[in-house]
């Protein structure tokens, strides 16, 4: 009997499961992309460059290509030396709550863009604690970025740091090495393929961000993923913003390439440790200091803007109160229903939940069959929609659907482009729950007679029910929060809570900007507790950070 047909996933099974993600995703995202990239090479149906070559000759567009990639470079660099210190805090020491602040500092990143804009809005305003204006600057964007990286970084560098055997650095003291020294010749050469990996999701993050710029940069400070949404929302030109996002693909595509090769570069066999075994209680007076000023670093720079942010929401022209939040569902304001707003969120994220359940989760078990082989070009376009971004999803969506029915309309597509982002997240969350599994489990059971069916029930579908919901509990988080696709797609009679809290911002008025950070501060929560409640059923399996 083949090993698959003792389990779930037999021939035909895994077939099925890998049909439903590479259908969904030709359909939804490679279509939409061909579609782009057919829209900038082409004029009437032949062969034009002349969206490209306006990408050269407008200055405004060549502005946006130049300030792309040096904010990203700069918010890249920024982010590893500002977030280093903690990662070596949290991966070598052992102290009460090292825990919740491992905890605590991955709520910014899971922030939707927009919150995260608009806490900065407030906290860089000249009614700001920090009493200076900051706003529609370089500096307002590379703050935010860092801001929104910094777990990055502390996750992924901090997590393969606390493997690496301390001993090695005390080898290297005992011959003579001072700290530094002993860092900079057997410790760091080691990190490098994590600090790598940091570098190179940062500068990801950072080259598409939409939100925090579009916020707190304008059209002053435009990224090409900004360019992309003005010149195809605003400005209506199809063909140029077709051949930004063209443009904007290529240089991901190069930043994952060079990943690549630096990860093969600087890869090191060494034998790890246990992370209990790595972590030390500090034992001198400078240890204790640097955990001091780092932890007190965190707080200020982490917990100021979440502060500020809370506190304008209740900042009233009476006093402190709930006046913003109670405004929310007492009527509708001049510019938009807040309550409707939450409602569309909701029922948005909902409705796109399922399918980026059904799809993750069929790939997920799809690559994590007994004994089975996956291509690459299978992963390859599985992981594809990561590197991609929102918006250019987005604009796929409205260049693909128009044609031979107009759906671009329809209110379906915004959670179809929800699903198309969500989907990586919950394979990269799910993969690793199922392959917590012990496959000898399995295979006793077989061994002592028990069918299929009954491995299944008995084994496979408790791992898979919880799978399902850590899974389905990020596919609402990231549909939540997210902008830079609903940016093309939203109507105006069917606004969702990021949406809203744009179109708020971009009004006078202390009512206008005060509902804003009392809808932000309720999309936080609402976040977050839907990030607490997957990492509370959250199984880590191998390798997964």
């Amino acid at each position: 009997m083949d090993r698959d047909s003792r389990y779930l996933l037999g021939g035909g099974a895994a077939r099925l499961l890998a049909a439903i993600p590479a259908v969904f995703l030709t359909l939804f995202f490679l279509y939409p992309m061909v579609r782009v990239l057919w829209r900038s090479l082409t004029l009437d149906g032949s062969l034009h460059l002349g969206a490209f070559t306006e990408i050269v000759i407008k200055g405004s567009l060549r502005q946006a290509a130049w300030f792309t990639i040096w904010q990203a470079l700069v918010s890249t660099l920024a982010t590893l030396v500002f977030a280093l210190p903690g990662a070596y805090v949290l991966a070598r020491f052992r102290f009460p709550g090292r825990g919740l602040i491992r905890a605590a500092i991955t709520v910014p990143f899971v922030l939707p863009t927009v919150v995260v804009g608009t806490a900065y809005l407030v906290l860089l305003g000249p009614n700001g604690p920090l009493g200076i204006d900051l706003r529609q600057t370089a500096w307002a964007i590379l703050i935010a970025h860092v801001f929104f990286n910094y777990a990055v970084v502390v996750r992924v560098v901090g997590s393969f740091w606390e493997l690496i055997d301390p001993k090695l650095e005390d080898a290297a003291r005992v011959l003579g090495a001072t700290g530094f020294q002993a860092f900079r010749t057997v410790t760091l050469p080691l990190l490098l393929p994590a600090i790598s990996a940091a570098a190179s999701i940062v500068f990801l993050f950072t080259f598409t961000s939409f939100g925090v710029v579009l916020i707190l940069g304008g059209f002053g400070y435009a990224t090409i993923e900004v360019a992309v949404w003005r010149e195809a929302t605003i400005n209506l030109d199809l063909a140029t913003s077709a051949a930004l996002a063209v443009f904007q693909l290529v240089v991901v595509s190069l930043a994952l390439s060079a990943y690549t090769r630096l990860q093969h570069r600087y890869a090191r066999h060494l034998p790890l440790r246990p992370s209990a075994e790595v972590a030390r209680r500090p034992s001198t007076i400078g240890q204790r200091l640097v955990i001091g000023g780092t932890l007190i670093s965190m707080a200020v720079y982490l917990g100021i803007p979440i502060i500020t942010l809370v506190a304008r929401s209740l900042n009233t022209s009476s006093g402190i109160g709930l006046t913003h939040f109670l405004g929310l569902f007492g009527g509708e304001t001049s510019v938009v229903s807040p309550s409707e707003a939450i409602f569309n969120s909701i029922w948005f994220a909902s409705v796109a939940a399922l399918p980026a359940l059904v799809v993750g989760m069929a790939a997920a078990l799809f690559l994590t069959r007994p004994s089975g082989r996956v291509g690459s070009g299978f992963d390859t376009l599985l992981m594809l929609p990561l590197g991609t971004s929102a918006v250019t999803i987005g604009f796929g969506f409205l260049v693909a659907f128009g044609w031979p029915v107009d759906l671009r309309t329809s209110a379906w597509l915004i959670p179809l482009a929800h699903t198309v982002v969500a989907v990586p997240f919950v394979i990269r969350t799910v993969t690793p729950v199922l392959r917590s599994a012990q496959p000898r489990l399995m295979e006793a059971a077989a061994v002592l007679g028990a069918s299929p069916r009954q491995v299944f029930q008995e084994i496979q579908l408790p791992i898979v029910s919880r799978a399902a919901l850590v899974g389905a509990g990020f596919a609402l988080a990231v549909s939540l929060g997210e902008f830079g696709a609903t940016a093309f797609l939203v109507r105006p009679d069917r606004p969702t809570i990021p949406t809203a809290i744009f179109r708020l911002l971009g009004q006078p008025g202390a009512t206008n900007l005060g509902q804003a950070m009392a809808l932000s501060v309720i999309l936080m929560i609402i976040i977050t507790l839907v990030i607490l409640a997957v990492d509370s059923h959250r199984t880590r399996g191998p390798g997964e950070i």
